[in-house]
Order: C-alpha cells, then sequence, then structure tokens
C-alpha cells in the first residue's frame, strides 16, 4: 500500500509494524509528531502497547532499558539535546547489551540555541556503543527502523536510526506500507536471553572488578576490558549480519539490496561525492547536471555509519581520482567525522584519492543544488599537487 505522509509518520508506522510493546519519549523539535502519533496508535486502540509519558529524555531511555531487561520489545526517539541529555543511559543501554531501537531526528545542538537541522547531535555519540544508520527518504525510514529492530535483538546491540529533521521529519513523500503479515514473518517476537521476571531474579551490570572474578557457580567471569572487547567485535559483525537482514527483508517485502553504501552514477566516476542522510539524494541530481558537463560524478551514500564499514568504502573508492567528502557536523579543532574515518581507512590503500572535505548546513543555513556543483568544480580544478584540502560552504563574512 502506499501512503503520502511525513517522515514522522513514516517512523511511527514502522515501530507500529514491529510490534513495540513499550513506548517511552518526551517531545522535541523535530521529533515530537513522531511520538505524538505512536500516542495517537495506542490511545485508539490500533497498536496494542504501552506507552509513557515521561519527564525527560533521561527517564525515556531507563523505562525503555527497564523494558526491555523485563522481556518487552521498547520504543523511543529523540533529537538534539534530548539526545545528549540521555548520554549517561545511552552508555548503559550498549554496554548492557539491550537490543534498542531508537529514531534520531537530527537537529543542531546549542548554545548558540538553534531548532534546525545538522547531524552534531548523532555524530557526537557516534562513540556511544551503537550501530548508527543513516537514511536518505521516508521509505528507507519506514524500511531502515523495521530492520533495525530485528538488527538490535540478533546482536544484542542498540541501534539508532538517524534521519534529516525537516528535510525528512516534516516533508510529504510517497512509500509504501508492508502488509501486518509480512513484517511478522520477518521480524519474529521479541525475545531476549536474559529476561528478568520473578521466575529468573538476577542482578545484572553490578561494579565489574578489573580483573574479573569468579561469579555464583565458580566460573571466570570476564572483567570490564573483556565485554568491551566483546561489544567492539559483536559490533563489527555487524557489517554482514545487516546485509543478510536486509536480503530477507527483500525476500519477504520486496525491498532491499544496499544497506551498507549506496552508490549512483559510481562505475566509472573519476570523482566521487560521500555524505550521509538526505544530502545524498539531492547529490545524485548534482551528478546528473555535472555529467551533462563532461565530468564523471558518481555519489556515494554511507548508510551504516558506526560499525564504520572501512573495507567497503576503500574497495569502492580506490582508485578515483578526488573522493569530496560533504557533511552537517564538524569535529572541532580537526575536521569533518565522516572525513576523518574515511581518510584513515583510505591511508594505507595504494590507489589512495586526493580527498576534499566540506563542511554545510550547520544550525539549518540553507544549501542549493548549486553550491553542490559549484565546490565539486573547485575540487576538481584542484591537481593532485594541491594535494586534500577542506573548506565551508555558506559562510557568511
Amino acid at each position: 500500500m502506499f501512503v503520502f505522509e511525513s517522515g514522522n509518520v513514516a517512523a511511527a508506522g514502522a515501530v507500529k509494524l514491529a510490534r513495540a510493546k513499550v513506548i517511552a519519549a518526551y517531545p522535541i523539535t523535530p521529533q515530537t509528531p513522531l511520538t505524538e502519533k505512536l500516542s495517537e496508535y495506542v490511545d485508539n486502540g490500533t497498536m496494542e502497547a504501552e506507552y509513557v509519558a515521561v519527564e525527560s529524555e533521561h527517564s525515556a531511555l531507563a523505562v525503555c532499558i527497564g523494558a526491555l531487561s523485563a522481556g518487552s520489545r521498547a520504543f523511543t526517539a529523540t533529537s538534539s539535546h534530548g539526545l545528549l541529555y540521555m548520554a549517561e543511559q545511552l552508555h548503559w543501554t550498549a554496554g548492557a547489551r539491550l537490543p534498542m531501537v531508537m529514531c534520531v531526528v537530527n537537529r543542531a545542538v546549542g548554545a548558540p540555541f538553534s531548532i534546525w537541522n545538522d547531524h552534531q547531535d548523532s555524530i557526537s555519540q557516534r562513540d556511544a556503543g551503537w550501530i548508527q544508520i543513516y537514511v536518505a527518504d521516508h521509505q528507507e525510514i519506514l524500511d531502515a527502523t523495521i530492520k533495525a529492530f530485528r538488527l538490535a535483538e540478533e546482536l544484542c546491540i542498540p541501534v539508532m536510526v538517524c534521519y534529516d529533521g525537516y528535510y525528512l521529519s516534516h516533508t510529504y513523500m510517497p512509500y509504501e506500507v508492508p502488509e501486518q503479515s509480512a513484517v511478522d514473518a520477518f521480524l519474529p517476537p521479541y525475545s531476549y536471553r536474559h529476561t528478568l521476571g520473578p521466575d529468573n531474579p538476577a542482578s545484572l551490570n553490578t561494579v565489574t572488578l578489573p580483573g574479573g572474578r569468579l561469579d555464583i557457580h565458580g566460573e571466570f567471569a570476564p572483567g570490564y576490558m573483556e565485554l568491551r572487547h566483546s561489544l567492539d567485535l559483536e559490533m563489527k559483525r555487524a557489517i554482514d549480519i545487516y546485509t543478510r537482514i536486509d536480503g530477507e527483508f527483500a525476500k519477504t517485502v520486496g525491498r532491499g539490496g544496499s544497506p551498507i553504501v549506496q552508490t549512483h552514477l559510481c562505475d566509472d566516476a573519476e570523482y566521487v561525492a560521500v555524505a550521509l542522510g538526505s544530502m545524498a539524494s539531492q547529490l545524485k541530481d548534482v551528478a546528473d547536471t555535472l555529467r551533462e558537463e563532461g565530468l564523471a560524478v558518481g555519489v556515494l551514500a554511507v548508510s551504516m555509519y558506526r560499525p564504520f564499514p572501512g573495507e567497503i568504502l576503500t574497495a569502492a573508492l580506490a582508485g578515483r581520482k578526488r573522493v569530496i567528502v560533504f557533511e552537517k557536523a564538524l569535529s572541532f579543532g580537526q575536521s569533518g567525522a565522516l572525513y576523518s574515518d574515511l581518510r584513515a581507512a583510505l591511508y594505507s590503500c595504494d590507489t589512495k584519492p586526493i580527498m576534499s572535505n566540506y563542511i554545510l548546513g550547520l544550525g539549518g543555513r540553507s544549501y542549493k543544488s548549486s553550491d553542490f556543483c559549484e565546490a565539486i568544480r573547485q575540487s576538481v580544478a584542484r591537481d593532485s599537487a594541491c594535494g586534500d584540502h577542506m573548506g565551508w560552504i555558506g559562510l557568511n563574512r
């Protein structure tokens, strides 16, 4: 069934199809319509779930931690300072290996105060132990959120599905909604291996000694460092597991094919533009325009940012003349975070491309397709002797 709705409604529909049983949320622009829609579903009886209205985002995630630990599929969503207010619980959820799914509707972080879009909120939490998926349109919001539940529950690692505030959250696009029976066939009922209850009491996440200790059965239990090592190894498996899950989703629902990175006109591209989120969709039109000028430009959208798919990106970008990374976030004093990660991945490549990094759109600063075109033309004009470089788009001087 095709519908014409906002990105926030697409996300809410995915959570409903996934049969989440506990939703805990606190409103924050531009996330609010997503959780409002879920409360509407619960109130009118079309969704069998408990909606918990809490006093803060920190508490929202705390409620979800309790629900997941007790054996219920849970969901929340947030933006900007709401995500930062959750920071303690973000690390706790990942360290406790709870299969949480959360939509992050990307918004700038103060000060100064801004309600507009960029990626600084989720990028700032890229090292919290959560898998991060970035989507480019409404169909991807719905599909990725459903697949995220399956991924989180197979790995016992929480997942953020990140999408651009306003550009996606409040705009309307057509997208296809799968049948409930198809989603049920793809996503089995929630089953947590460490579910707490009266018949299964336990004390989880107690103080862990540096070197480990014997458990109540007299067996050696790993220490803090071993647990972090395990989380790192398991997260790296997410690339292969998500690829398999996407294949199963395609067989059941009929859509899928590029879950980690998505490419456009990259087969013969000499210059490749790389981005997260909705910018990648806009860059496809830019590449089409520049092709008409005779520039062999392609686009690569990074859909899974954590774990970082370094080997896949190296295989896709090695041998190109230049890679141009566009970002709506900044690692202050360094560069864009995606650029840094990608540059490190390509470091040992024998045919490493020259790289450019452009920062744009911070705090909702507008940008046009012509801005992308001009930045790519400037990058192409820089010969290899100029080396890597960083620039800004849209600064008012």
